[in-house]
């Protein structure tokens, strides 16, 4: 994947019947489903059982096994309520005979009330004067872990750029904080706003870990840490534009037991908060059992 049309066309379902989708999956680098295609795919399904132009404000969901990369998943969609102002939905994904995910999303008609927000970091570097993930694979490449290096050569349809870039050869503990500009690659107009929420879905499973292994760089890393998402919610509060950049601050709170928690807030380049998001993972130092 490329452009946001190749995003685009993975996160598109076919229908099987009113309440059934399929979809197929791309690698990101790992050997298994990325996490953020199926959260962008389960909320696909579940906004096409969406008749009266509700917008998603919540979603809620557990990772209960990995994905094959090489199978369909399929995605059924339960009608759970369509009440006054909201409706809400909950989606089973199935590979063969496993359930592998689940969701519930809730949707809400559009209302007028109170409003009011948090700030994005003020003096962060801005997108312009730094590094995105493919310059930095042309720059150092030759001196990169070959596993990072690997990540690096995946085509994706999204450019990010970290504001600090830890060095690989001089690991040290750093603060459980990551942020990261990115930006779509291709033509962005046109894009209405619940094709937009499942792009910014499948986005917000990218980086958030990285906070929660911030604290141990010393000693942990990808190579010899087992991570995998383990649940994953997000919550939508306003429209925005994918034309220009988009900060994904991030932190994390604790890692205890294996697990680290994290937590974001995404804003526009102009500060305004759209969307936060929430995720516990499994952090497992590969050498304990």
């Amino acid at each position: 994947m490329t452009t946001v049309d190749d995003l685009l066309n993975l996160l598109t379902l076919e229908k099987v019947t009113e309440n059934e989708f399929t979809g197929e999956s791309k690698t990101v680098g790992s050997p298994i489903v990325f996490g953020g295609q199926v959260l962008a795919q389960a909320v696909h399904a579940a906004s096409r059982t969406i008749a009266n132009g509700r917008i998603l404000h919540s979603m809620h969901a557990y990772f209960l096994e990995p994905g094959d990369l090489g199978q369909r998943i399929t995605y059924n969609v339960s009608k759970v309520r369509d009440g006054g102002s909201f409706s809400v939905r909950r989606v089973t994904a199935h590979q063969k005979d496993s359930t592998i995910f689940i969701l519930s999303a809730s949707f809400h008609k559009k209302e007028d009330g109170y409003n009011h927000q948090i700030d994005m970091k003020p003096d962060l570097k801005q997108p312009e004067n730094l590094l995105s993930w493919t310059d930095i694979l042309h720059q150092y490449g030759d001196f990169l872990p070959k596993s990072l290096k690997s990540f690096f050569e995946i085509e994706r349809p999204i450019d990010f750029k970290p504001t600090y870039i830890p060095n690989p050869m001089q690991p040290k503990d750093l603060p459980p904080y990551t942020d990261v500009w990115f930006k779509l690659k291709g033509d962005v107009s046109g894009l209405d706003l619940s094709k937009k929420q499942q792009i910014l879905t499948y986005i917000s499973d990218y980086n958030i870990l990285v906070s929660a292994l911030n604290p141990h760089a010393s000693k942990a890393h990808w190579g010899n840490t087992q991570t995998a998402s383990l649940d994953h919610s997000m919550w939508y509060f306003r429209d925005f534009d994918f034309s220009d950049w988009l900060l994904f601050s991030m932190e994390s709170p604790s890692t205890s037991n294996a697990r680290g928690f994290a937590r974001g807030n995404i804003f526009t380049r102009d500060g305004t908060l759209i969307a936060s998001v929430a995720q516990e993972g499994l952090m497992r130092p590969k050498n304990k059992k």
